[in-house]
């Protein structure tokens, strides 16, 4: 592994470890106070530059766009559908 790709994969794990807060909370609680058009946004943008980077080859930012659209897609599934409190 050369320093350019241990750069972009440190990279990788700090963002990824900061969406792990958000997301787990949103799983424990069943919904999110996020602003809906951020997930959208967020989601949608994720998903092309997956797309892209698949298309391009470059594994790190695969793997990062990839678990960044996992992450916001779960956040938008429960703006959507929150968990209802009995």
């Amino acid at each position: 592994m050369t320093g350019i790709e241990l750069l972009g994969w440190t990279g990788f794990g700090i963002l990824v470890a900061a969406w792990i807060p958000q997301t787990w909370q949103t799983i424990k609680e069943g919904n999110t106070s996020m602003n809906l058009a951020f997930i959208i946004m967020y989601f949608l943008s994720s998903l092309m530059l997956t797309v892209y980077s698949v298309l391009i080859d470059d594994t790190v930012f695969t793997a990062l766009n990839g678990l960044l659209t996992l992450g916001s897609g779960i956040n938008m599934f429960y703006k959507f559908f929150p968990r209802v409190k009995i």
